[in-house]
């Protein structure tokens, strides 16, 4: 069969590499693509937001599954518009896959169907806004721009004064632009965060492997958040816990939104909070996590690809269960200097030629290009280095051992991915 993959990072560098090792594969293509991605597919010239651009070169190469990486497309409806001309897509239509392009819209769902998560606050007036902070107990709190920021939209607050800049950011300075026209202030919670990822076709509910993501930008979960700085999987988690996030959460988050009318296909992620009063709901995404990505299919054993096909065609229940390497897998994700400000593009990679990869070690690329055969970067996280060991301390010393190798002007990384809990 013949295998589209949509997307330009790491997450899709990460699918090819996966989806290329299927037997039922014959010809993959990536759009646009990137230098990883072009070393196990053909690279397309067409953008992700190009729906009707990928529509034409599905139609053209007689692509028989679309399988798209990044949120963008599946929230302006991609799904939609392939399905209408009887083409195979798999991700969420756009009425479900608004789950991750309105956070209102998310939490409003989980108040609806009593999905268990912090309380929380709506407001597109940055005066009713500022007057609701005025006229709370002072303390931590969380802002987020409801629509898509690319990870980049959500600000924890020490305190008011801190979320009134946050929101500003948002409602005046218009950051994030119409993902910012709303603003969602959180209840704070603490505990353990998770991302738990379930593949459904809105019947059939198969749960991934767990995984944790560590999303500030500096050792110790300080600085500003950002699209995520690495993961381990799995993550323990009490049984007693385990058993409440389906039973309170994943279960009833697919069916809320079949009650909705939104019936969900695709890769569901469940960013969850892990309290002592149980699991909540910290976020939805409608597809994979990067980089989670990374380290889930360097673990996956099985062929991913009639997982993807029968969740396309509304028949999951005909799969098995997937399988796992019990081994636990790091990944690394090394930024340009500035990264999450900031920061300079067309800065040459170096090193990559020394680190021998295979099974069990992946450096996949993210924000890379090149120019005139010269590997240089092309955004905020370069690369990806996925590693899986014995246990998490092996894993995280293969990972850093190849990140050694790796240099290029400003690059930076955390020096603490697994270690935490």
């Amino acid at each position: 069969m013949n295998v589209l993959v949509v997307g330009s990072g790491g997450r899709e560098h990460a699918l090819c590499w996966k989806i290329r090792q299927s037997p039922l594969v014959e010809r993959l293509f990536c759009a646009p693509g990137n230098p990883g991605t072009a070393a196990v597919a053909d690279n397309v010239d067409v953008a992700a937001e190009d729906l009707q651009g990928l529509l034409r070169f599905a139609q053209a190469e007689q692509i028989d599954l679309t399988v798209v990486g990044p949120e963008g497309p599946l929230c302006d409806g991609i799904v939609d518009v392939f399905r209408q001309h009887k083409r195979l897509c798999f991700g969420p239509d756009k009425l479900a896959a608004e789950i991750e392009g309105s956070k209102s819209f998310a939490r409003e769902l989980c108040r609806k169907h009593r999905i268990p998560g912090p309380n929380y606050w709506t407001f597109d007036d940055h005066l009713l806004a500022r007057s609701f902070l005025d006229n709370r107990d002072d303390g931590p709190i969380v802002v987020k721009a409801s629509g898509l920021a690319a990870g980049k939209g959500v600000t924890v607050c020490r305190n008011s004064e801190e979320a009134k800049v946050a929101a500003a950011e948002c409602l005046e300075k218009q950051r994030f632009g119409k993902a910012g026209a709303t603003v969602v202030f959180e209840e704070f919670l603490e505990g353990t965060e998770v991302s738990v990822i379930t593949l459904t076709d809105g019947e059939t509910i198969v749960p991934l492997e767990t995984a944790q993501d560590h999303k500030a930008v500096g050792d110790g979960d300080k600085g500003p958040n950002t699209g995520g700085m690495g993961v381990v999987t799995p993550v323990t988690v009490m049984p007693r816990m385990a058993a409440q996030i389906e039973s309170q959460i994943v279960f009833p988050t697919v069916h809320a939104l079949n009650r909705e009318g939104r019936r969900y296909r695709g890769f569901l992620y469940s960013g969850l909070m892990l309290t002592a009063q149980g699991p909540r709901v910290l976020e939805y995404n409608c597809r994979l996590g990067d980089p989670e990505t990374q380290p889930l299919l360097l673990r996956l054993q099985s062929d991913l690809v009639p997982l993807l096909l029968a969740t396309a065609e509304g028949k999951l229940a005909s799969q098995q269960a997937p399988v796992w390497d019990p081994r636990p897998a790091v990944c690394v994700v090394a930024c340009s200097g500035g990264y999450p400000g900031a920061y300079k593009q067309g800065v040459p990679i170096f090193g990559l030629g020394r680190i021998q990869t295979g099974p069990e070690l992946q450096v996949f690329h993210a924000g890379t290009a090149k120019k005139g055969g010269d590997l240089q970067t092309a955004g905020g996280r370069v690369l990806a280095v996925t590693a899986l060991g014995a246990d998490v301390e092996a894993a995280r010393r293969s990972a850093y051992a190849a990140l050694e190798q790796i240099e290029f002007e400003g690059m930076h990384y955390r020096s603490d991915i697994g270690r935490r809990g």
